[in-house]
């Protein structure tokens, strides 16, 4: 096994950016990424080599970040009634208020679909990663973000 600093070195970035898709808020993705690292480092023993590292490591940060979340029992925001009819997410993720809005109801959408949603568009996960990161195939990543930007889609109408 290589060194733990490479470790560190090569997939900081990457679980950071991971973790960054899943809160959207930089002082708690930090504190994540290196919670995740520290316990990575302790339990690097327990890595079987039955996925690529950084699935592991993000599989790390997913539950760290999950049991953070449970602690502090965070509210979702209201959801304003009036949306704009969009058509095409992508496009209007540039839109700061379209953004918001978006955000606020993939807060809302049920797993998987929350996720696989926010690793693609946000993450830019290719739909290999993410079928990786939950042990499925890549197909089953492109339904489920289907299914979810349908979802939003319809919401937002």
């Amino acid at each position: 096994m290589t060194d733990f600093g490479e470790i560190y070195t090569e997939h900081f970035s990457g679980v950071y950016k991971y973790v960054l898709t899943l809160c959207r808020n930089e002082a708690i993705a930090e504190e994540v990424t290196q919670e995740t690292f520290f316990k990575a480092m302790r339990h690097i023993d327990q890595f079987n080599g039955s996925c690529k590292l950084y699935v592991w490591l993000c599989q790390i940060a997913k539950n760290t970040y999950f049991s953070l979340s449970k602690k502090q029992k965070r509210m979702a925001p209201d959801i304003d009634a009036d949306f704009p009819d969009i058509t095409d997410l992508e496009k209007n993720y540039f839109d700061k208020e379209a953004a918001m809005r978006l955000h606020v109801l993939l807060h809302n959408l049920d797993e998987p679909y929350k996720e696989v949603f926010t690793l693609r568009i946000f993450g830019e996960l290719s739909f290999s990663q993410i079928g990786e990161l939950f042990g499925k195939t890549d197909s089953w990543a492109r339904l489920i973000f289907y299914r979810a930007k349908r979802q939003l889609q319809e919401a937002m109408k």
